[in-house]
Formats: structure tokens, sequence, C-alpha cells
């Protein structure tokens, strides 16, 4: 006689989720109030940038992962912008690379300080220009370098090669209507996106051609989020007329009808997909909840299977997501999220229980990782290239970044300053003599280390003489 299995088996199904103790969130932050329903946050294995309020223009904080406990008021922030901050995402391909979209319809991109800010900084390496309206969609390519999607209430979707300033593709008259979402798919050759007028559309941008359409993908009239999936697919999430949440699966090639749709819920919050490609498990974050909803997508019907909920008491306000190359597989962490309250960033880690101490390799396929397999010009000449894969067996160690850089015909001659042209001289004399300032600076640390060291000998011979003496009082 055959087992019947009631339950479907999956190494997902046991994920907990623990919040993270007081001393190792970030307090007293000021999180955006922006009405704009986007992410808010977003993380790296080096930083976590969060949207805050600023009067007078848009900001936004860098927080290297290790300064937690309550950030300072007067703690610098990234101000450059002129109206407030909507959207801001890390390169993959640079962890001190960060990109930001505002309703002064711009997008900068910043060079971050390896450790951080040491004061505000207002002045990006990059300020691409070309909307018309604000920009509250920002998007870097999986796989090419340098190369950013920022998508606008213009309708518009441009694609910029931010290494040179310069718009290569510009998407126009495809969206009638406010675009609510923009997702790659794994090797940057397509978009998907959703839009105010209910429909999911794909788009090869280097073609200008739609290639597959969904009009009324959801049925109600709140906004809509659409991602690809590894495998071709696209995760739409959505509400019905009746104002109730979906999630809904969809294959490309028959986009008119649903792989599956599920029913989630009754509440007015978006709700913001996170994918992870490597374990194929979805989660789903709704603005305003207090709950994380997880699910596995497989290739056997009804392929979205419920795996299990995290709810914690507050409200997130938004939600930032840790790419693997920044979690501990030591202790079979699986993916970590930053959670805004109010004036809070609470890190979630979701951990798999193992009993062993062992790499956990069915939990860890290789991953992508920092380096990228194109430059622009490739990407922009119709090459396309999957994500370079690295292995998290012995952990991440990240490689040493190539130094963010901007090259602009005719352009960078005209933009060095007076002072500029004053320090080259100063500087060439002082890189022909390096080695003999070091050492000056050595030998006096040195020094100094000496005289603490007979400083502090001389303290303690003091004190056992004073020790003596007390003990000869006392008897």
């Amino acid at each position: 006689m055959s087992k019947i299995r009631v339950v479907r088996q999956s190494k997902f199904r046991h994920v907990y989720g623990q919040v993270a103790k007081n001393d190792q969130c970030y307090d007293d932050i000021r999180v955006s109030k922006v009405t704009w329903d986007s992410a808010l946050c977003s993380v790296n294995p080096k930083f976590v940038a969060i949207i805050v309020d600023a009067s007078g223009g848009g900001a936004f904080l860098i927080l290297p992962l290790h300064k937690t406990g309550r950030i300072d008021k007067s703690y610098p922030t990234v101000c450059g912008h002129k109206g407030p901050v909507l959207d801001i995402e890390w390169c993959p391909h640079n962890d001190q690379v960060i990109a930001s979209g505002s309703e002064d319809c711009t997008v900068m991109v910043w060079q971050i300080p390896e450790n951080g800010l040491a004061s505000p900084m207002s002045d990006p390496v990059v300020v691409l220009e070309g909307h018309s309206k604000r920009v509250g969609i920002i998007s870097w390519h999986p796989t090419a370098r340098n190369v950013l999607l920022s998508a606008g209430c213009d309708n518009n979707i441009i694609i910029w090669n931010v290494g040179t300033e310069e718009a290569l593709i510009t998407l126009e008259d495809m969206h009638p209507d406010i675009i609510y979402s923009a997702c790659w798919n794994r090797d940057g050759s397509l978009i998907c996106t959703s839009c105010k007028d209910k429909a999911i559309r794909v788009i090869d941008p280097r073609k200008e051609k739609i290639v597959a359409e969904k009009e009324k993908a959801h049925e109600g009239a709140r906004p809509m989020r659409a991602i690809f999936l590894s495998d071709g697919n696209i995760l739409t999430t959505g509400f019905s007329r009746m104002s109730e949440r979906q999630l809904a699966l969809w294959n490309m090639e028959n986009i008119q009808e649903p792989m599956n749709i599920i029913e989630l819920d009754t509440s007015n919050g978006v709700l913001l997909p996170f994918y992870d490609p490597d374990t194929n498990v979805v989660y789903i974050c709704g603005k305003g909840d207090t709950s994380i909803r997880y699910f596995e997508i497989t290739d056997e019907s009804p392929y979205i299977h419920f795996l299990s909920i995290f709810v914690s008491k507050e409200p997130q306000r938004g939600m930032g997501y840790m790419c693997k190359r920044g979690l501990d597989v030591n202790k079979c962490e699986i993916t970590r999220f930053y959670k805004l309250h109010e004036r809070k960033c609470e890190p979630i880690v979701m951990t798999v229980p193992r009993k062993s101490d062992l790499f956990q390799e069915d939990l860890y396929p290789d991953t992508a990782g920092s380096d990228p397999s194109l430059e622009a010009e490739d990407w922009s000449n119709g090459k396309n290239g999957n994500p370079i894969l690295i292995s998290l067996k012995n952990g991440y160690v990240p490689t040493k970044h190539r130094e963010f850089k901007v090259v602009k015909k005719n352009i960078l001659d005209n933009k060095v300053t007076k002072k500029s042209e004053k320090s080259v001289p100063s500087q060439n004399s002082a890189s022909e003599t390096p080695s003999i300032k070091s050492e000056a600076k050595l030998e006096e640390i040195l020094k100094e280390i000496k005289s603490l060291k007979d400083l502090i000998d001389s303290q303690e011979k003091r004190i056992v003489k004073l020790e003596e003496l007390m003990s000869k009082i006392s008897i």
C-alpha cells in the first residue's frame, strides 16, 4: 500500500525568522514619509542605505552594517537632490556605488568612501538628466557594468551608460500611464514592467519592442508589481476588483492565462516581492503589514507553494533585502531583511534549521558574484551574458573593486578647477618622496610608544613602593 503524502516536502518548510536584538538595530532614524511606494531601503554586504526626511531637498543615510545603535541626528547624509528621494539601489558590481532617483527629475550616482561618510555628500559622481517628471524607479543591469535603468512619471524608461553619462536607449510611447515597477530578467536582455493601466509588458529594450503584453493582469486599481524569475516566468502582485491582494504567476510564451493566481487577504498595502533565484523562494512584504510571507516556486502544479509566514509587532514602512554575498553561511542564513519602522531599521534573519555545522551545499548553490560579465558597450551592441557565479563555501571574500570612473569626451578637461590645477605640482612632489615621509612618521610613532612604555614602568615601580609603605604602616 503506497503512502499518501499529505504535506508537501520542502527543505524551506521550517524556515524561521528572528528579529535582531536592540543593540543590533539602527535607532533614531527619521525614515522618509514620502507617499511613493518604493522599498525606501537598499542593502549590500558593506552598507545599508535608507531614504530619510530632509528639509529643503532629498537625502538618504549610508550606514556601515556594523554601525548599529542610536544614530546621531548630525550623522552625515547624501544630500545632493533638490527634491525628495524616491528610490535608491546599490550597484551589484561595486559595493561603494549607489544610484538615486528623485522628485527633482534627476538620477544621481554616488561613490561612497570605503568606511562610509565622514561628512555630508552633496556632489555626485554622475548626474543623469533626461526625465521631464519625477524619477520613481532605479534598477541596475544584473550583468553589464555601468548600465542603469530609470523610469519616471513622464511614462518613459531611459537606459543609461553611467560611465559616459549618456542615454543609450529611451523607451517612449510604450506606457500610457505611470510605471509602477520595472525589472530586468536574469541575463538583462528583457525588461518586465507594470503600469497604472493594469497591464504587464515584457520589453526588448535594444529592439525597442514589446515582446509580450497582458492587459488587466490584476483588475484592482491599486499599484501592481512584476518581477522576472530565473526560468523566465513572471511573478506579479496586485489587487482584485474587490481589493483582495493577489499573487500570480505568468508564462511569457502564453501570457494571456495565469499559471496560478492566489488571493492572500484584504488590505490596502502594496505588496513588495523579493526573489531569491538560487532557492526559488519569493518573499512577499506588504507596506504597512506586520508580516512577511514566503512561497516556493516550482515546476509542478500549482507552481506557487506557500511555505510559512513571519509575524512581528510593528508595521513595516519599507524593506531592504540582502543579497546572498552578505549572508552568514555558517548559521544557515538564507536571507536577511532590513525592516523600516517610523524611526528605526531592524534586521530580520531568516534561517533554515540544520543540525550539522558543515557547509550546506543544497542551501547555497553557486550565486551571482560582484564581477560583471559584460561591459556597457558589449550589451549595447547586442551581446548577452549570464551572471558570473561564485561559491560561498568558504564565506564570501570580496574582490577589490575597480574605481568607478566617468569617461566623457571633451568634457572632463573643462571640469578641472583652478584648485585642482594648483594642487598638481604639489601632488607630484609628494609622490616623489612618499617613503621618506612614511619612515619619519613611523620613527615618530615608535618613539612615542617607547616613552609611554617607560612612563608605565616608572609608574608601576612607584605603585610597588607605595604598597610596601602601606603594609608597613598597617603593621
